[in-house]
């Protein structure tokens, strides 16, 4: 009874952040849990820079009897551990009632409770009295089933045109407009993929802020499509949302945008139409908009593009965790480099322009900061030692380089077939630094945010949950598919059946629990000039549950909390990743007339229906 009442309690908490501690048989009336608590910082969880989860704990206990009631003591100690039961760490003092300690960089491992005759014992002596293990343990076996599954040898291979009477992809140039220019823009084939403008990321738009331009775009490849202004709070009609704000553009067809940018920022732009596909084939490029961030002695600034793409992977599938790519390329080059001329600190201005992955970024040899995100700055400067941006998010970041480096994506990736952890460290690309600066004392920009935290105690105006439903999949597959989760997870730890899974198998889910509305049958309403409280929670119960990045379109938002804790540096999000388990309250501003769209960032999640709209009158 007492193990059921801690589950229920985790259940309430978010499997992914809680887990029970179990009492000795002689002890049944103690209950207690082990929580991780949320992170209060820029990001969405707080991982160290070799990948790590790195939350702080707390323990709630109840039922536990005066120590000196068990022999000889005075305190109870709590203790982590690894799963072999070594490397302990001595936590510290508990009682009854709620005890936190400091940040514990693990991401798999086992809690103790012992009775102890001092609390400044140095190791564990005492009888046991309580044990459990982190949430990221309690995982059901997953099987590999890509020889047995039927259906696999159906899938098909994705049509790559490797013609070579089709011309090679150039390099992203860099375009700069003014208030009032006009741009042609065309989707077209190239070899191995598309291409904006044959260049492979496109353009890179570089605009002052206020301004409006007029894009003629062309629609030259094989398949329908439109062009989404990701972040951009355009006007309705040039949203590019095919069936919502625009009819899909045939191929051989025309459309003319017209796009006002009303805020300073980092963007990008991409085909919104079976993105998975066209997205992973090229069909996206950058916008800075000029004063993103004010300039704070960097000495120059670097637009920075993040893609993972497999070629030999067929399109289709994915539909579970998204397609992750095997191959890393930096403003399309899988071999970036980056030469220091003039000093050692650079701002960059990053886009994660993958489908499905999170990446854990870091340099070798320097400094990071960091200075803004999607639509802004923070309301601070902050030190980090790495950088964890999700799919359609952007950071802005500068670092203050003490020699030539190099750029890595660090993370540990989860097997699901053993429920263990791995350390992945992948080169992204290479810094060459030729000489150095003494490092000089910043006054950094930042922006006033303080009064909208009066909205932390407002009452949640709608509540959006982010869930899975299986279809077509048999019983032996759904079972394998349930268990317990992380908040995160930044691989692909099932890849034959996450490619044998399509949208007819499985469906992503918006729902409105107060409705019971799904997806594109939600109908919410808001005034033009509103702030509305959405609370978004992302089930960690269901069928394999994993982090979303939910991105709104032709508004912004604030994140005021996670789990209950207040954000404590505000920034202006149009995407904002919501780990598995995570309850956010976020601020929808919305000053901006129209029917638009809100949806995950992964590609294949959004094909399989996890997408809704809303109307600002």
């Amino acid at each position: 009874m007492i193990a059921l009442l801690a589950l229920a309690i985790c259940a309430d908490l978010g499997v992914n952040y809680c887990s029970p501690l179990i009492p000795t048989p002689d002890l049944d009336s103690v209950s207690a849990t082990v929580e991780l608590i949320a992170p209060a910082g820029a990001f969405d969880v707080p991982m160290t820079r070799d990948g790590v989860f790195d939350y702080a704990l707390a323990i709630d206990a109840a039922g536990l009897p005066r120590p000196a009631a068990l022999g000889a003591y005075t305190v109870y100690v709590a203790w982590a551990t690894s799963l072999t039961m070594d490397s302990v760490v001595k936590l510290g003092v508990i009682g009854n009632g709620r005890t936190t300690f400091g940040a514990l960089p693990r991401n798999q491992f086992r809690v103790l409770v012992s009775a102890e005759a001092s609390a400044s014992v140095k190791s564990r002596h005492g009888r046991l009295v309580l044990r459990g293990t982190s949430p990221s343990v309690r995982w059901l076996a997953h099987r590999d089933l890509f020889l047995t599954t039927p259906g696999m040898a159906a899938m098909h291979r994705s049509g790559i045109d490797t013609s070579s009477s089709l011309p090679e992809a150039r390099p992203s140039s860099r375009v700069t407009l003014h208030n009032g220019d006009t741009m042609a823009l065309a989707a077209t084939r190239v070899r191995d993929g598309y291409a904006y403008n044959g260049e492979f990321p496109g353009p890179r738009l570089i605009v002052p802020r206020g301004a409006q331009i007029t894009v003629r775009f062309k629609n030259a490849i094989d398949q329908p499509t439109t062009v989404h202004w990701h972040g951009v709070r355009v006007d309705n009609p040039n949203d590019g949302a095919a069936g919502l704000t625009q009819s899909l553009i045939a191929p051989g067809d025309s459309f003319v945008y017209h796009v006002r940018f009303p805020d300073a920022g980092v963007f990008w732009y991409h085909a919104h139409e079976n993105e998975s596909e066209q997205i992973g084939r090229g069909l996206f490029g950058n916008i800075i908009v000029a004063d993103s961030v004010a300039d704070a002695g960097a000495v120059q600034q670097e637009a920075m593009v993040l893609q993972d793409v497999s070629p030999h992977v067929p399109f289709g599938g994915q539909a579970l965790m998204g397609r992750f790519g095997d191959t890393f390329l930096v403003n399309g080059d899988p071999h970036y480099t980056l030469s220091l001329h003039h000093g050692n600190r650079v701002r960059f201005l990053i886009t994660n322009a993958s489908n499905a992955r999170t990446y854990n970024l870091s340099v070798s040899q320097g400094a990071m900061t960091l200075v803004g995100s999607d639509l802004g700055k923070f309301e601070h400067a902050e030190k980090v030692s790495s950088l964890l941006i999700a799919p359609g998010e952007r950071y802005t970041v500068d670092v203050q380089f003490s020699g030539s480096s190099i750029l890595t994506n660090r993370v540990q990736a989860l097997n699901h077939l053993l429920g263990v952890f791995t350390p992945e460290i992948d080169t992204l690309g290479v810094i060459h630094v030729d000489s150095l600066k003494p490092q000089s004392v910043l006054k950094y920009p930042t922006e006033n945010l303080a009064s909208y935290r009066r909205y932390l105690d407002r009452p949640v105006d709608h509540r959006l949950n982010l869930e899975m439903r299986l279809s077509t999949q048999s019983t032996s597959t759904s079972t394998m598919l349930t268990g317990a989760s992380v908040p995160v997870e930044v691989n692909d730890g099932m890849p034959a059946m996450n490619q044998m899974i399509t949208p007819k198998d499985v469906t992503w889910i918006l729902r409105d629990p107060d409705t019971g509305a799904e997806n594109m049958d939600i109908d919410w309403k808001f005034a033009s000039g509103a702030l509305a409280k959405i609370r978004i929670y992302n089930d960690a119960l269901g069928p394999h549950p994993m982090a979303h990045p939910i991105h709104v379109h032709g508004q912004r938002m604030l994140l005021l909390s996670r789990n209950g804790v207040p954000n404590r540096n505000l920034v202006w999000k149009d995407t904002i990743l919501v780990p598995a388990g995570e309850t956010d309250d976020v601020l929808l501003e919305l000053s901006n007339p129209g029917r638009w769209m809100l949806h995950c960032h992964i590609a294949e999640h959004r094909a399989s229906g996890m997408m809704m709209s809303f109307v600002v009158h």
